[in-house]
């Protein structure tokens, strides 16, 4: 497993930006899928982007979200625009190790290590 520490989340008004980070460390010389979830109050979470052999992003934020990977850096990004009251939630990051899979994994199961998660809040 990898350990996963989020940051740049924060409150921002609808239609600004954001750029979240994760950084992983521990087992990172194994190839490992990297992606977002995210958990609004009461509701399941949710998949938002993820990065493997190419990067896929959810059909709800497609347009206005990016996923990006530095691997020299161990680290992901998601860069939110024109982000929308519903965007408000806590996003995960999650990384599944030694995955040799020939798709892009987007389900919760398919990750075995997450982040404790960071807050975004879009104001109207």
């Amino acid at each position: 497993q990898v350990q996963l520490e989020e940051s740049g989340g924060g409150l921002v008004q609808a239609g600004g930006s954001l750029r979240l980070s994760c950084a992983a460390s521990g087992r990172t010389t194994r190839p490992y899928a990297m992606g977002w979830f995210r958990q609004a109050p009461g509701k399941e979470r949710d998949f938002v982007a993820a990065s493997w052999s190419d990067t896929y992003v959810a059909d709800s934020v497609k347009g206005r979200f990016t996923i990006s990977r530095d691997n020299a850096k161990n680290t992901m990004f998601l860069q939110m625009n024109s982000l929308k009251p519903e965007d408000t939630a806590i996003y995960y990051c999650a990384a599944r190790t030694g995955y040799g899979g020939r798709w892009i994994p987007s389900r919760r199961d398919e990750y075995d290590s997450w982040g404790q998660g960071t807050q975004v809040t879009v104001s109207a």
